[in-house]
């Protein structure tokens, strides 16, 4: 493009979509009282949405590759902006949880693609920035989440948390005409493959959704593991006999890109704490107002934000990979101290470290995109955008099952405020200090950190 900068406004407005629905956690009262449902069935909610997202990821990202990474955009637009809209206008729950599995596909189709639009916007000697350029746009929209949700409902209700993307997905739709549309690639496209790999994502994380739910058996949860694991061997043993499949397990065999996926899961399982835990210690423990615990907590996603761009000067300096580094120990060490504090504990130091954690997210989003970005071959960028995004998404859901444990596991034999309090540094303590424990244990293969990586090879 002759004006990239107005591009990248184009694909990070778009993008937007999908963190803005954290918008919807501030509805989640309202939306209980209107459809008059108990607590548990809310639940429902996140998870119809999630796992459709979460399962096409990889599918879409690689119909981009082929059919165009904008008209997948594009489809995406427009299937958000009914799914949205559906929301917002359903006259009961059912349909509410149908229109929000559409509002999960039009997510994957348009979500896949963003990372490999804003990098086909500028020269490849620029694909780190044109990354940060993304991931900041994506902080950004998280940040402002919680805040115009809380505004929204406070005037117009629930529905409006939904009503506000359906001009924003339209609006992109709109101006999608200025970003780049390259001709569609004649490989084949697997369909058997797409079957499979869908299928192991939405039951590997319907898994770990179900595990978390105490009127749920626990044998569920494993059988469906046990599932996804054999569709898991279906998919592998069928890749290696196509010659285009969705993506090669081959690359996994590699310790040098296997490694910071893992360790992208984990930083983010572990990082879910703050959004999982931290607003009950602001509010019940330190007593903070609504508004003052969302001030707080975006204090990691401004720490997001600048990280990004951060990460894209560290890189052209040190390498993607000890950039990575970086952030994985910049999240811990920002998480493990959480797990100390206590009801005398200044705001101001939670604040820090809160952003102390946002910088390390910024510092590893960035960094590890591009590993991936420059793994996968160049006609492959939708997979390796929705790998970076898919593996996010794992360490979010997985968070919610691992984190509510452990605060369990650490509230026992106390009661009232002792126990989340109790429960809640168990936590912190668990997921800092693990995350700074598998850090160390990657060094077991220290090429994965080697600063001699694929960025030298486009710059």
């Amino acid at each position: 493009m002759t004006r990239p900068q107005l591009g990248l406004v184009i694909v990070g407005l778009g993008a937007s979509l999908a963190p803005l629905d954290i918008a919807v956690n501030v509805a989640l009262p309202a939306i209980t009282g209107h459809f008059k449902l108990a607590l548990g069935d809310v639940q429902w909610l996140v998870i119809c949405y999630v796992l459709v997202y979460g399962s096409l990821m990889l599918v879409a990202g690689k119909l981009g590759d082929l059919f165009g990474h904008r008209l997948l955009f594009r489809i995406g637009l427009l299937i958000s902006a009914v799914g949205c809209a559906a929301c917002a206008a359903a006259p009961d729950w059912p349909l509410f949880l149908w229109a929000r599995a559409g509002q999960g596909i039009g997510t994957a189709l348009a979500l896949a693609c963003t990372p490999a639009l804003a990098t086909s916007l500028f020269p490849e000697s620029q694909r780190t920035q044109a990354l940060a350029g993304f991931a900041s746009a994506m902080a950004l929209a998280a940040a402002v989440g919680p805040f115009l949700g809380g505004v929204l409902v406070e005037v117009w209700g629930w529905p409006a948390v939904y009503w506000i993307r359906v001009p924003i997905a339209l609006v992109t739709l709109a101006l999608t005409g200025l970003l780049p549309s390259p001709k569609p690639d004649a490989r084949p496209f697997d369909a058997l493959g797409a079957v499979l790999l869908a299928s192991c994502m939405s039951t590997l994380l319907l898994s770990l959704v179900l595990s978390q739910r105490r009127e749920v058996a626990g044998a569920w949860a494993l059988g469906l593991l046990a599932i996804a694991l054999i569709l898991l061997a279906l998919y592998v043993r069928h890749a290696s006999r196509v010659p285009e499949p969705i993506i090669r397990p081959a690359l996994f065999a590699d310790a040098r890109f296997a490694v910071p996926n893992v360790l992208n899961v984990l930083a983010n399982l572990a990082g879910f704490s703050i959004l999982l835990l931290t607003p009950y210690y602001l509010t019940n423990v330190l007593k903070l107002t609504a508004v003052g615990s969302g001030i707080v907590l975006a204090m990691a996603f401004a720490g997001s934000l600048a990280g990004a761009p951060l990460s894209a000067f560290l890189v052209r300096r040190i390498g993607q990979r000890p950039t990575v580094f970086a952030g994985v120990a910049f999240v811990g060490l920002g998480l493990l101290p959480l797990g100390f504090t206590g009801i005398d504990t200044p705001v101001l130091l939670v604040a820090s470290l809160l952003v102390l954690e946002g910088i390390g997210q910024g510092l590893l989003t960035v960094a590890y995109t591009d590993i991936v970005t420059a793994t996968l071959p160049p006609r492959d960028r939708g997979v390796a955008g929705s790998l970076s995004l898919l593996t996010r998404t794992l360490g979010v859901v997985g968070g919610a099952s691992v984190l509510t444990a452990l605060q369990a596991r650490g509230a026992e034999g106390f009661a009232g405020m002792a126990g989340f309090l109790a429960g809640y540094r168990f936590a912190f303590v668990a997921a800092g200090g693990g995350l700074l424990v598998a850090l160390l244990l990657s060094c077991l293969w220290p090429r994965v950190w080697s600063s001699r990586d694929g960025a030298p090879r486009t710059r």
